[in-house]
């Protein structure tokens, strides 16, 4: 191995190991663990609703996809690629939402699927366009998110969003201004609508 492979490897397992599909798992269980007063039963409950349709759901269609070649890979790296499965992507956490707003879930944990509901739409109108990054925009908001709900030392997580925004741009996936795009409207779009909602 040269020294020039080290980057990439390392960033292709920060872009595989901090991709939204898995910070979207983790991040409803937090915030469920914290709007459920710290009850296993309901945290997992809840955690998973959103965790099964906001990113367990559209992960099994857009890898079965890639698989059937109607896009380039799981992270569907052709931004004109994009369009079916972040629609597909919204489909699925609004269904999700139906379901916590039916089933009453705590109010944090409704205000973080809509929050992660408005930042996916605002990026796929954007990716019409512009490729933005989604890995940043959801590492982002889910500091912020972190932070609104246990307090600013949780703000110490920020260098992670660093970090996961330099892996996107070493794999060549994003460029500097779209991974800091993604970066921005993560916290400042998600954590206002978080805010306003709970």
């Amino acid at each position: 191995m040269t020294t020039t492979d080290t980057p990439s490897r390392a960033a292709r397992i920060v872009t595989e190991v901090c991709s939204p599909t898995v910070v979207v798992v983790l991040l409803p269980l937090a915030v469920a663990w914290h709007a459920t007063g710290h009850q296993v039963g309901r945290t997992v409950l809840w955690g998973l609703v959103v965790a099964v349709f906001s990113s367990a759901l559209p992960m099994l269609f857009i890898v079965r996809g890639a698989r059937l070649g109607r896009w380039d890979g799981h992270h569907v790296r052709n931004r004109d690629g994009r369009t079916v499965p972040l629609l597909l992507c919204l489909g699925s956490t609004a269904l999700g939402l139906a379901i916590l707003l039916f089933g009453h879930a705590p109010a944090d944990v409704i205000a973080l699927d809509v929050a992660m509901l408005v930042t996916l739409f605002a990026c796929t109108i954007v990716t019409r366009w512009w490729k933005i990054s989604l890995h940043s925009a959801v590492a982002g908001g889910a500091v912020a998110t972190l932070a609104l709900l246990y307090g600013p030392l949780l703000l110490l997580l920020t260098p992670f969003v660093v970090l996961i925004g330099w892996s996107r741009v070493a794999v060549r996936d994003h460029t500097v201004p779209q991974v800091i795009a993604g970066a921005l409207i993560g916290p400042i779009l998600g954590g206002a609508v978080f805010l306003l909602v709970r």
